[in-house]
């Protein structure tokens, strides 16, 4: 992937924030020069992994707003929140987490469709139908069911549920929220088809934003 294609990317996402009345904080737009000049002091965003990501086409372009950290307690929060960019039609990797529960919650824009199954015991998505539970209701959901997320609305997505989601074309691009229990990408995230977190990246340009596995220790 370019790095003009991430920073595009970013630039339409924190476009899209903006005119959503969604503020991000100060270091969401600092240069790598910047980080490299920063001290201890940042360590909780750059070891919480706080800040933002970009895939190609499967993928997201997301900014961790807080999180914790297991078994650090220098670290002790026991939730997470990020802010994701929904365009129409791309969609998040197919996947569960081992422990972390979570709401995706339509904070506006266009609508959301998300697609669920259980995980079975051989991680593989199961063909048994189970609950639910969407803006707080309870609803049995058959395997592979698409669920259509409106403004305003939410899905809670306990351990162990496969899901895929994207802004629903047609309807425009959305801004999901998600708060969840502490977000470890490196241990808890199982997915159906192996991918990277990261892509591999052409520098074509300058970088304009900071991702997290580009922050910079102090020389």
């Amino acid at each position: 992937m370019k790095r003009s294609e991430i920073n595009k990317a970013i630039d339409i996402a924190a476009e899209f924030f903006a005119k959503m009345n969604f503020l991000l904080p100060e270091y969401a737009s600092w240069p790598p020069e910047k980080w490299r000049e920063l001290g201890p002091e940042m360590d909780e965003i750059r070891n919480c992994a706080l800040g933002s990501g970009d895939f190609a086409t499967i993928g997201r372009t997301l900014f961790t707003i807080r999180n914790g950290r297991h078994g650090d307690p220098r670290y002790a929060k026991i939730y997470a929140e990020k802010a994701i960019y929904n365009p129409e039609g791309q969609r998040a990797p197919l996947h569960f987490h081992v422990s972390k529960m979570e709401d995706i919650i339509n904070r506006g824009g266009g609508n959301v469709q998300i697609t669920v199954w259980q995980a079975g015991p051989d991680n593989r998505p199961s063909d048994e139908p189970f609950t639910l539970k969407i803006s707080g209701i309870s609803r049995m959901v058959s395997p592979g069911e698409t669920q259509r997320i409106l403004p305003g609305e939410s899905i809670c997505l306990p351990p162990r549920t496969f899901h895929q989601f994207w802004g629903e074309e047609g309807t425009g691009p959305s801004l999901t929220g998600e708060v969840s229990s502490v977000c470890d990408d490196k241990t808890d995230n199982y997915f159906l088809e192996k991918r990277e977190r990261f892509p591999a990246i052409e520098e074509n340009e300058l970088s304009r934003y900071t991702l997290v596995n580009e922050y910079q220790v102090p020389c």
